[in-house]
């Protein structure tokens, strides 16, 4: 290593929410962090939908007036099934908790330029244009290697390393950690519109859940006029396709006739995009002088919107967890595997209704939510981010999961087909993963 290899603190990897926060937290207490983002802002990222529980979050971080400038309010979700009668809708204020009863749709080029500037106010040293290309751990931390828009390269030691580079899973392909989810695998095609027919009212920034034959549809309302629109289904559904991308995402939206009447007369206004292999996670969330937040961790569905909110929420925890590292090496062990609990504890709790969405006895509970018990405001309470601060959701959720699987055998029949429908999907993904085949 050169002598006059620059040395920081945190080294943190992809300028997202999770890489923003994380920056902006320990800058502002004092690290010396360096941010390395491969893009420049702002930059088109999809996951437009956040939770009622990122907007503490905004206030710790003294981003909140910035992010209601931008967003569109957000007061619950619908779901529409062709299977059911009319579409339901549930309201964060019905949750057990009613004291965030409103989230936000967000530009995420907008979004995520507001938390990368926030970083930097806060001190931490941006470098856009740059991808990390190497890293090479040892007892004092590690040298990262890195490569700017122009060729050239780069280098610093860093005490720690933050990898938050979602989807590239930087750090977990380096490690050989990343494995893919073998009980969902899904693909996602999807893009923008304009004109679409929106909700009425105070229900106009909702977001509405789709279901159809294939999977599941988005419908995000923005604040600029666009809606976003997204199918998340079985990657061989994604496989079959014969034509370009944008009118496979029409052909899809006509196989879903609510969702298509509420797009009569809109228009594309963006390119079209479909990505596979959607479902991940790694081994581990962190190791000696590293750690991995969000996407770069786990990913499995965007049915819930949980992305961002996971994202930060790690960032603040791992925020702490680094301090007591470079402070205190005999408490790190200790504090590298509670943040691995907390960053497994997000994917576990959504996972049992991921899972289980397109089943006709999840269908049905959403359809038909019922206030005894508390069910409602428990399910409100989890789709809301509201699973780290103690509510009491545990008892609850059991009965609520109890219920599902009373109705689940109740209907012997259909679930053993819904069952063998699945092991065939996941099958047929593991072998075009095998060969190479993505969506």
């Amino acid at each position: 290593m050169p002598e006059a290899t620059p040395r920081c603190d945190v080294l943190v990897i992809g300028g997202g929410p999770a890489g923003a926060t994380v920056s902006a937290l320990l800058a502002e207490r004092g690290r010396d962090v360096v941010l390395v983002e491969k893009s420049r802002h702002p930059r088109f990222h999809i996951g437009e939908s956040l939770l009622p529980l990122n907007l503490p979050l905004f206030e710790r971080l003294g981003v909140s007036q910035e992010i209601a400038r931008i967003g569109m309010p957000k007061h619950g979700v619908e779901f529409v099934s062709p299977w059911h009668g009319s579409p339901v809708m549930l309201s964060f204020a019905d949750a057990l908790d009613n004291s965030f009863p409103l989230a936000y749709q967000v530009r995420r080029s907008e979004f995520d330029h507001i938390l990368f500037r926030n970083a930097v106010r806060k001190g931490a040293t941006a470098i856009e244009g740059c991808r990390v290309t190497d890293v090479e751990f040892h007892s004092g931390g590690a040298l990262v290697s890195a490569r700017e828009e122009d060729g050239r390269e780069r280098h610093w030691q860093a005490r720690f390393v933050v990898d938050a580079s979602g989807r590239d899973t930087f750090l977990a392909n380096r490690l050989g950690t990343k494995r893919r989810n073998r009980r969902h695998n899904s693909a996602a095609i999807f893009g923008h519109f304009t004109g679409a027919t929106r909700l009425p009212g105070r229900d106009e920034g909702n977001i509405s859940i789709f279901w159809f034959d294939h999977g599941w549809f988005w419908f995000i309302p923005l604040a600029d006029g666009a809606t976003s629109i997204g199918a998340v289904c079985w990657p061989e559904y994604l496989r079959s396709r014969k034509t370009d991308t944008a009118q496979f995402l029409q052909d899809t939206i006509a196989l879903c006739p609510a969702l298509a009447e509420r797009l009569r007369g809109a228009q594309l206004a963006s390119p079209v995009t479909a990505t596979g292999n959607y479902s991940y996670g790694g081994e581990r969330s962190a190791g000696p002088n590293y750690l991995m937040l969000g996407d770069a961790f786990a990913f499995i569905d965007p049915v819930f919107s949980t992305g961002v909110y996971l994202a930060m929420y790690g960032a603040f925890v791992g925020a702490d967890t680094i301090e007591t590292c470079l402070d205190d090496v005999g408490r790190a062990p200790r504090a590298l595997k509670t943040f691995d609990a907390v960053m497994r504890r997000g994917p576990r709790v959504f996972s049992w209704f991921i899972y289980r969405v397109t089943t006709q006895s999840l269908r049905d509970l959403f359809m038909n939510p019922t206030k005894r018990f508390r069910l409602r405001g428990t399910v409100l309470s989890v789709l809301a981010g509201d699973i780290f601060r103690g509510t009491r959701v545990g008892l609850p959720l059991l009965l609520f999961k109890a219920i599902y699987y009373i109705n689940t055998l109740a209907r012997p029949t259909s679930s053993v087909m819904e069952w063998k429908k699945r092991r065939r999907a996941i099958r047929s993904e593991e072998a075009a993963a095998r060969a190479g085949d993505e969506p």
